[in-house]
C-alpha cells in the first residue's frame, strides 16, 4: 500500500489564516474531482473560516465525556472507514481526550498516512518541540502541546501561511480572531508587535532551514558537487595564526551582505599533528566565530588545499576566505606555490578571497622536512635523485681536478642527505647506489668504467654507500617518530575538541559523532542501538557501503565515505570507547534520576513521620487532657469549666481532623490519585465561600473581578481550599490598615487570579521553598500547622490543570498567581497528579 502524503500549513501565530488556507485548498481539490473529507476543523467561532468549511463533506466527530465536559474529537475509525483521497485535519499539535486510541492528534495523522490517505494539516511555530524554550523566552508562555520535529521534517510539503504582524494585530483589534472581551489582554500580552515579529522570523528561519536540508539531500542523492548559490555561505580558513581575526571579520562582512548568509570557520589539522596552530589564538578565534553568529569546524586532512576545498564543497559554500601567505616571496620561489595558489586552482566555481593582513610575508620559516612520508614525498625524493644526480655530475665533471675527489664525494653525500630528507630511505638508497656508480665511472681511475683499480677505492665506495644508507635510515626513522608524535597531538586535539563541545552544553553522543565525521572527512556517521538511531551527522544517501564498528555490546558506529587507514582505526577505537562511556553515563543518569525521585519521596516520608510525632501531639494531648478531666470522679466542675473543657476538646479534635486531612491529601497527591471533578465554575462561586469561611469582609479584602471574566474548568471544593489558604496567609502578613487585593483577568484561553498583599514578602532565594512540604519559612511558634498549606495548594492547582506561582508585589509584598483553563478551552488528555 502506498503511504499517503502529508502537507502542513505552518503559521507564526494564531489568526494568520492556516485553517482558512487549508479549507481553501480542500475546496480546490474537491473542485478538481478529488475525494475530500473534513476529519476535524477548529473554527474558533470565526465566521470566515466556518463559511469556507461549508460544502465540504465532514466525518462526524466522536464525542468524549471527560469529567463532566463533552469534548469533540477526531473519529479516527470513521475516517479510516470513509477512506477519502484527502483528509483535512486541523491543529496537528492537539492533545486528544483520554480514552482515545492515540494521545496526540499527530499520531492519528500518522495512522491515516499509513492507510494511504493524504492529509492536509495545520500547526503554529510555537508548537514545534525544538523551539519550545525559545518560544518561552519570547512570549513568556510555556507550550504544553508540541509536535516532534521529526514529524514535520518528514512531511512531503510544509507551506508557510504568513501575514505582517501589523495586519495580524489589526485583525485582532477588529474582533476577527478573538471575542472583543479578550482583545485588549491579547494585544498587550501574546500579540505584542515584538512577539509577533520574533515569531514570524522563527517561522521563516525554520522553513528556510528545512528547505536547505531538502536541497542537501537532493544534491547528495544526485551526486551534485558544484555549488548552488541558494544561500550565501562563506567559509573562512583558519591556520591558528594571528591573522585569523582579520579573516573572520572580513568573512562576516561578506556573509552579512545577503539575507540569510552563513559564516563557517574551518581549521585543517594534518594527520601527523598541528600545523603550527597556537592553541590560545585558535581558542580566541573560536570564541569570535560564535560572537559573529558562525560555526567552528575542525577537519583532519593530509593536504591542506584539498581538504579545505573538499570541506567548502561539502557545505555548498559560495565564498572562501583565506589569508595571504606568511612566507616571504623568496621562500615561495624556492618551495613552490603555496596553499593560496593551490586553493585558487582547485576551487572551481567557488569564489576565493585572498585577504592581506599584518602577518603577511613575515619571518622566514624553513620548509617542513619531517612528517608523514606520503607517496607524493617519496616521488619527490626520487625525482630529486634523478634530476639532481645528472646535474651535479655535469657540474663536478666540468670543474674536476685530480685533487678534487674529496669534494666530489662530499657533494654526492650532500645530495643523498637531501634526497633522504625529502623522500625517506628508499629514494635515498637509490640515490646512494646511483651516486656510488657515478663516482666510480666519472671520477675514479680508470675513468669511464665501473671497475676499480685499487682495493682502497673499493672500500671507500662501500663505506660511502653504507654511510648514505645509514644517514637516510636515521632521517626516515626520525620522520616516522615525528609523525607518530604529531599524530598523537592531533588525536589529543580531536579529543579535547570533543570534550570542549560537551562542556559547552552539546550532547555527548552528538558531539562525538559530529566531530568524528569532520575529523576523518566522512560523508556520514551514525550511531545505532537496537536498530534505532541515537545520533547522526551528515547524509548517508548516495554513500558507499558503511564501515561498522562495534560500540560495546549494545551499539554500532556506521561510517560512510572513504576507506580508513590503520592509524585512523586506532583513533576510532578511542572514540568508540568514549561513545560507550557516554552511553553508560546516560544509563547511570537515568538510574540516578530514578533514585533521586526515590530519595525525595523518602525525604518527604521522613518529614511526614516527624510531623506526625511532633505536630499531632499538641492537639491530641489537649483533647486527651480535657476528656480525662471531665471523666475524673473526684473533681466537681462548674458549668463554665465543663463548657471550657468541652470547647478545648472540640477545638483540639477539629485541629487534629484538619491535620490528618492535610496529611491524607499530601499522600494522595504524591501517589497521583487525587480525586478531581472538573466543571465550568465562576470564580466568584469559589471566592465568596472562601471569604465567608475566613470571616473576611471589605475591610480586609478588596475584590477586582471583571464582570465579563469567563468561567474556569475547576473543582469547586479544591479551588475553595486553595483560596482559603492563600487569603489566610495574605491577611496574616498584610500590614495593619492595608487590604489584600484579589484580582482576576483572562488571556489566551486561561484565567488568572491574583492574591496580592503588601507585607514583608519572601526573599528571592526562598521563593521556591514555599511550595515544599513542611516548610514554615521562619514561623517558630509551632502553632501554624505542618507547613503543608502552599504545598497542598500547588498540588490542588496542578490537579486541576492549573498553576500556582509567586510574584513580587510592586512596592513590596507577595503576589500569588493562580492560572486555570477557561471553560471554553478543551481539557488536555493528562494533568499532573490526576488519575
Amino acid at each position: 500500500m502506498t503511504r499517503g502524503q502529508l502537507r502542513v500549513f505552518l503559521g507564526a501565530a494564531p489568526g494568520v489564516g492556516k485553517t482558512y488556507t487549508m479549507l481553501e485548498e480542500g475546496r480546490r481539490l474537491s473542485g478538481e474531482g478529488r475525494d475530500v473529507a473534513v476529519a476535524v476543523v477548529e473554527t474558533h467561532g470565526r465566521a470566515a473560516t466556518a463559511a469556507m468549511a461549508e460544502g465540504l463533506e465532514t466525518v462526524p466527530p466522536v464525542m468524549v465525556n471527560h469529567r463532566g465536559l463533552v469534548l469533540s474529537e477526531l473519529d479516527l475509525g470513521g475516517v479510516l472507514t470513509r477512506r477519502p483521497d484527502y483528509a483535512l485535519v486541523d491543529e496537528l499539535a492537539h492533545t486528544n481526550a483520554p480514552g482515545l486510541e492515540h494521545a496526540k492528534r499527530w499520531q492519528d495523522v500518522q495512522a491515516l498516512l499509513d492507510a494511504g490517505i493524504n492529509v492536509l494539516s495545520t500547526v503554529n511555530i510555537q508548537h514545534i518541540e525544538s523551539l519550545n524554550d525559545v518560544i518561552e523566552q519570547i512570549t513568556g508562555t510555556v507550550q504544553r502541546e508540541t509536535v516532534p520535529d521529526s514529524v514535520l521534517r518528514a512531511a512531503d510539503q510544509v507551506e508557510l501561511v504568513d501575514i505582517a504582524p501589523q495586519l495580524l494585530r489589526g485583525r485582532l483589534s477588529s474582533g476577527i480572531i478573538y471575542p472583543s472581551g479578550r482583545v485588549d489582554a491579547a494585544l498587550s500580552n501574546y500579540f505584542r508587535l515584538g512577539n509577533l515579529t520574533a515569531l514570524r522570523e522563527l517561522a521563516l528561519l525554520w522553513l528556510a532551514d528545512e528547505v536547505d536540508s531538502a536541497l542537501k539531500r537532493y544534491r547528495a542523492e544526485n551526486g551534485i558537487r558544484n555549488k548552488w548559490e541558494a544561500r550565501e555561505r562563506v567559509v573562512v580558513a583558519l591556520t591558528g595564526g594571528p591573522e585569523g581575526q582579520t579573516l573572520l571579520r572580513r568573512g562576516a562582512r561578506i556573509a552579512a551582505r545577503s539575507a540569510g548568509g552563513e559564516l563557517l570557520a574551518v581549521h585543517i589539522t594534518s594527520p601527523d599533528g598541528l600545523r603550527e596552530a597556537h592553541p590560545g589564538e585558535l581558542a580566541a578565534q573560536r570564541g569570535l566565530v560564535e560572537k559573529l553568529g558562525g560555526t567552528f569546524h575542525q577537519v583532519i586532512g593530509t593536504e591542506v588545499p584539498q581538504a579545505l576545498v573538499e570541506f567548502a564543497r561539502g557545505v555548498n559554500a559560495t565564498q572562501l576566505v583565506i589569508g595571504v601567505s606568511r612566507r616571504p616571496r623568496i621562500w615561495a620561489l624556492l618551495t613552490g606555490p603555496g596553499i593560496g595558489a593551490t586553493v585558487v586552482r582547485e576551487s572551481g566555481d567557488i569564489d576565493v578571497h585572498i585577504v592581506n593582513h599584518p602577518a603577511a610575508g613575515g619571518r622566514p620559516v624553513l620548509p617542513r622536512l619531517g612528517g608523514a612520508l606520503t607517496v607524493r614525498r617519496r616521488l619527490s625524493g626520487l625525482a630529486l635523485a634523478l634530476a639532481g644526480g645528472p646535474l651535479l655530475t655535469w657540474l663536478l665533471v666540468a670543474m674536476s681536478t685530480p685533487a678534487s675527489i674529496t669534494g666530489d664525494v662530499l657533494s654526492y653525500q650532500l645530495l643523498v642527505i637531501l634526497v633522504a630528507l625529502t623522500g625517506g630511505i628508499w629514494p635515498a638508497m637509490f640515490a646512494a647506489l646511483l651516486s656510488g656508480i657515478t663516482l666510480d665511472y666519472f671520477f675514479i681511475q680508470p675513468l669511464y668504467t665501473v671497475t676499480v683499480a685499487t682495493p682502497e677505492h673499493v672500500l671507500a665506495l662501500v663505506l660511502y654507500v653504507v654511510n648514505a644508507v645509514l644517514v637516510s635510515y636515521v632521517v626516515d626513522r626520525a620522520a616516522r617518530r615525528s609523525r607518530t608524535a604529531r599524530r598523537a597531538a592531533a588525536e589529543s586535539e580531536l579529543l579535547a575538541s570533543v570534550a570542549g563541545s560537551v562542556l559547552r552544553g552539546e550532547d555527548a553522543l552528538g558531539a562525538l559523532v559530529n566531530r568524528t565525521r569532520e575529523a576523518f572527512n566522512l560523508r556520514c556517521v551514525r550511531l545505532l542501538a537496537d536498530g534505532a538511531e541515537l545520533a547522526a551527522a551528515g547524509l548517508a544517501s548516495g554513500s558507499t557501503a558503511a564501515t561498522q564498528l562495534p560500540v560495546g555490546e549494545r551499539a554500532v558506529l556506521e561510517l560512510y565515505g572513504r576507506d580508513l587507514e590503520a592509524s585512523d582505526r586506532r583513533l576510532l577505537a578511542v572514540i568508540t570507547a568514549q561513545l560507550e562511556a557516554a552511553l553508560d553515563f546516560g544509563d547511570l543518569a537515568q538510574t540516578a534520576e530514578g533514585l533521586g525521585s526515590l530519595a525525595a519521596a523518602d525525604k518527604v516520608r521522613t518529614a511526614l513521620l516527624a510531623a506526625v510525632g511532633h505536630d499531632l501531639r499538641r492537639p491530641l494531648t489537649a483533647a486527651t487532657a480535657a476528656v480525662t478531666g471531665l471523666r475524673a470522679p473526684d473533681v466537681q466542675w462548674s458549668e463554665s469549666d465543663r463548657a471550657e473543657l468541652l470547647a478545648t476538646a472540640e477545638e483540639s479534635l477539629a485541629t487534629l481532623s484538619d491535620l490528618v486531612t492535610s496529611l491524607l491529601d499530601v499522600s494522595r497527591l504524591q501517589a497521583g490519585v487525587l480525586g478531581v471533578s472538573l466543571a465550568p465554575l465562576e470564580i466568584a462561586e469559589a471566592v465568596l465561600p472562601a471569604l465567608e469561611e475566613l470571616a473576611l469582609g471589605p475591610a480586609e479584602v478588596e475584590l477586582e473581578l471583571p464582570a465579563d471574566l469567563p468561567p474556569v474548568l475547576a473543582d469547586s471544593v479544591l479551588l475553595q481550599r486553595v483560596l482559603v489558604n492563600l487569603l489566610a496567609n495574605a491577611v496574616r502578613f498584610a500590614p495593619a490598615g492595608s487590604k489584600v487585593v484579589l484580582a482576576g483577568s483572562a488571556f489566551a484561553g486561561r484565567v488568572e487570579v491574583r492574591v496580592i498583599d503588601c507585607g514583608p514578602g519572601i526573599p528571592a532565594e526562598r521563593l521556591e521553598d514555599v511550595f515544599v512540604p513542611f516548610q514554615r519559612l521562619g514561623d517558630t511558634d509551632n502553632l501554624t500547622g505542618l507547613g503543608l498549606g502552599l504545598a497542598l495548594a500547588k498540588g490542588f492547582m496542578e490537579g486541576m490543570m492549573g498553576t500556582l506561582e509567586t510574584e513580587d508585589t510592586p512596592g513590596g509584598g507577595l503576589t500569588m498567581v493562580l492560572s486555570l483553563p477557561a471553560a471554553e478551552v478543551p481539557v488536555p488528555a493528562e494533568a499532573p497528579g490526576v488519575r
